[in-house]
């Protein structure tokens, strides 16, 4: 998918030291650029240190399902996967402006997936495609397969043979090996339900040995595992990366005018180019339930709300840790405020009115149908309820741009998507 670019121009405005605004944390006390980035830097400690927790959880509840395969464990382990995604997703509102973390991020959140590459595939997958000669590969039943031309070596399913050997094997961005989506589509199999109710629904079975369906047991744990591992394995190097002094940490505040650029470059982006644009607007323009994000477990609802979330967090700079300890400190929203009270007024409405608007799609999605069922042609207020979530973000978006042109941030570019800006390309 082409995407465009929302080029902002700022106006002649300082970024000093300014007074906090009445909410904040210290009313009197001074808030300047330093010290947002500061607290910024500890809340994606904090949200990626989250995130390994559950992810460790994560892999213990695997470790359990392959000791002894039942329909008991393998809820377990999905509810594991449910829980460790809320951290992840509140901490992709550092992607985009923080090239660190942009170019770590594909090794545990690509999507979509060609999921025949993995493990087996119901016949309505197809057989073939013209871009991708590995999607049916099936690497769980096949030991030798072929990547570009050479034999590869795949007896040993291994977290480096799945990060070096088969993560965008032939250079295909769609041979996701690894990460969340990875291990969802072991967790639940395909969601072979269209726009109907259902997630995917892969028996414990597919990992007892002793009366295996689908064939290939061993080799599918052996899978699982490894891709759990290495979960873990790629989240510990985040962590490291936003301690006091690691390197993302550092990079950010070494810049004062270009780490508060940054944390608004990745509010920006998210709000408008990736989450409005390419994981919803596309989907609905399309009613495609495969353009869902977490399409093999019908928890889209769920990780969109928890962007929202995140997107908020960067600007008020409060954070809920998964052991309910709450996180708040020197913020964006306070460092607006002091130049422009109106704004910073309109930045935090709209950013609530945006998670109100995600919260309503998840009750839905909890109470009444999936969010692939919400996109689905016809369903005039379920079509309507996504839309709104999409409005809200939309909105949210332009805000930002004022945002960034009051702080005097220089040429910012923000993510955009044909998907919002030229929808008719979609079609075609």
């Amino acid at each position: 998918m082409s995407k465009t670019l929302l080029r902002v121009a700022a106006l002649a405005l300082s970024l000093g030291t300014s007074t906090l605004a009445a909410h904040a944390v210290t009313p009197a006390a001074p808030v300047d650029a330093p010290a947002v980035l500061k607290h910024y830097a500890a809340l994606a400690h904090a949200k990626f240190s989250d995130a390994l927790t559950t992810a460790e959880a994560l892999d213990k509840a695997v470790d359990a399902l392959i000791a002894s395969p039942s329909e008991a464990t393998l809820k377990a382990a999905r509810d594991a996967w449910l829980v460790a995604r809320n951290p992840y997703q509140e901490s992709e509102v550092y992607r985009f402006g923080n090239p660190i973390v942009d170019e770590w991020e594909g090794k545990v959140n690509a999507w979509p997936l060609d999921e025949g590459l993995i493990d087996y595939v119901d016949p309505s997958y197809g057989t073939e495609s013209d871009e991708n000669a590995l999607f049916t590969a099936n690497v769980i039943a096949n030991p030798k397969i072929e990547i570009d031309g050479q034999t590869v070596d795949a007896t040993n399913i291994t977290p480096e043979f799945l990060a070096n050997s088969l993560q965008e094997a032939g250079g295909i961005e769609a041979n996701v090996a690894t990460g969340y989506h990875a291990i969802e589509f072991l967790l639940w199999g395909q969601d072979l339900n269209g726009t109907g109710p259902g997630a995917g629904n892969r028996p414990s079975t597919d990992y007892d040995t002793k009366a295996c369906t689908n064939g290939h047991c061993d080799r599918r744990a052996a899978y699982l595992k490894a891709a759990t591992d290495l979960l873990v394995s790629d989240l510990k190097t985040m962590v490291e990366a936003w301690a006091p002094e690691g390197e993302a940490s550092k990079a950010v505040e070494a810049d004062p005018k270009a780490g508060i650029g940054a944390i608004l470059t990745g509010m920006g982006s998210l709000s408008y180019g990736e989450l409005a644009g390419e994981r919803m607007k596309l989907g609905l323009l399309l009613h495609d339930p495969e353009e869902e994000q977490d399409c093999f477990s019908d928890n889209t609802y769920n990780s969109h709300l928890h962007d929202a979330i995140g997107i908020q967090s960067a600007y008020t700079g409060d954070y809920t840790r998964v052991d309910g300890t709450k996180l708040t400190g020197p913020s964006l929203s306070a460092l607006v405020a002091a130049k422009d009270p109106a704004l910073d007024k309109e930045m935090t409405e709209k950013l609530s009115v945006t998670v109100a608007a995600m919260q309503a799609m998840a009750e839905r999605g909890r109470t009444v149908e999936a969010y692939d069922q919400m996109i689905a042609e016809g369903n005039v207020e379920g079509n309507a309820v996504v839309q709104k979530a999409i409005d809200g973000l939309i909105a949210q978006a332009k805000t930002v741009e004022r945002v960034i042109a009051a702080l005097d941030l220089g040429q910012i570019e923000l993510e955009g998507s044909d998907s919002l800006d030229n929808p008719n390309a979609v079609f075609q």
